[in-house]
């Protein structure tokens, strides 16, 4: 068998058309690589710095009052401009007065523009329960508060009592929480909200941030015995649905240091105090974070009654408020955590 040459290789398929179609590929602009321009950053912005953060906001949830300074004027002064603008309600707590009916009378008289949302009125684990309601229970918004230091059949009832009312109960926990209290704690909370039809709101205090030893450094504390148990507290307690945390100034042995009015800036000493509190803040911060969400934060610029340690409201508010936007979160928690959590405890 004779063979001739091959017959031409046929063309593929829509080659011919690729090839004739085929264009040299886009140039991009030279815009591509050059920074944006003032209309693209305005419609594709950076994230906010978190010093630039503020709540639109503030409903103060602790504010402690003297006898002598039913009219607020001592807090207003010390709230200074940044947070003073922002004042939408505060929460008065007459903790530490004498004559608990005659300074609630005089707070009420004082409050003539309705900036006060809420007074909060002692009552204590140990007592018996009154046989009826006291009378103030029936005159304005009044929240119920107690310190706490251990478990017993009459604390449980004296809680249950203060839940019945139906009104915002706060527990001052004054209690160094090892094992066994924690637990005796939980067993608290337990039988007292037991098959209650209506559970108010729960406030614990001093507990964020909690008691702590402001010299052991941070990167000892982070493995440190108290801080896991911290952490696994902080996830408990979140299952109490009622709980929420208020976040108060903390017993540090030391006072709340200072922020600079606007315009000044920090000596070197002073700028390290605030970051190691700042740091330290986040630490505790960031559990409670994590198991309530922001949603059951609620800000308090005066420290738990138990605390011996100064502190001044407006910086306290830029030191919580520095703290909560540099763990990264959005503009809504930071309104909802210094009044709109607040504003649903006390005005709902």
């Amino acid at each position: 068998m004779s063979t001739g040459p091959l017959p031409p290789m046929p063309p593929s398929p829509g080659f011919g058309l690729r090839r004739k179609g085929l264009k040299a590929p886009p140039r991009l602009p030279m815009s591509a690589f050059s920074p944006p321009n003032s209309g693209t950053s305005e419609r594709f912005p950076l994230p906010a710095s978190p010093s630039a953060l503020n709540p639109e906001k503030v409903l103060d949830a602790h504010v402690i009052i003297s006898d002598y300074d039913a009219n607020l004027d001592n807090w207003k002064k010390a709230a200074g401009p940044a947070m003073g603008k922002r004042i939408c309600g505060v929460v008065v707590s007459l903790e530490k007065v004498a004559d608990v009916q005659k300074t609630l009378s005089e707070v009420t008289s004082a409050d003539k523009n309705g900036s006060i949302v809420s007074v909060v009125v002692p009552f204590r684990l140990e007592d018996p329960i009154p046989s009826e309601p006291p009378v103030y229970l029936s005159s304005i918004p009044i929240t119920l508060t107690t310190i706490y230091t251990q478990s017993s059949p009459q604390a449980s009832a004296s809680l249950r009592w203060a839940l019945e009312q139906g009104r915002p109960v706060d527990i001052d926990l004054q209690v160094t929480l090892t094992e066994t209290s924690f637990e005796a704690f939980e067993d608290l909370l337990t039988k007292s909200t037991a098959e209650l039809p209506n559970i108010p709101p729960i406030m614990i205090r001093n507990f964020l941030p909690p008691p702590d030893n402001i010299d052991l450094p941070i990167v000892k504390l982070m493995n440190h015995p108290s801080y896991l148990a911290y952490q696994s507290q902080t996830a408990a307690l979140s299952l109490f649905p009622d709980l929420r945390v208020k976040f108060l100034p903390p017993s540090w042995n030391a006072a709340t240091p200072n922020s600079p009015p606007p315009g000044a800036t920090f000596s070197e000493q002073d700028s390290k105090q605030t970051k190691e509190w700042k740091r330290r803040i986040k630490m505790y911060l960031s559990p409670v974070v994590e198991a309530f969400g922001y949603e059951r934060i609620i800000f308090g610029s005066s420290p738990a009654a138990s605390s011996p340690n100064p502190s001044n409201v407006g910086d306290w508010y830029e030191l919580a408020r520095e703290s909560l936007a540099e763990l990264g979160v959005e503009q809504e928690a930071i309104d909802a955590v210094f009044a709109l959590n607040a504003r649903k405890v006390y005005q709902s």
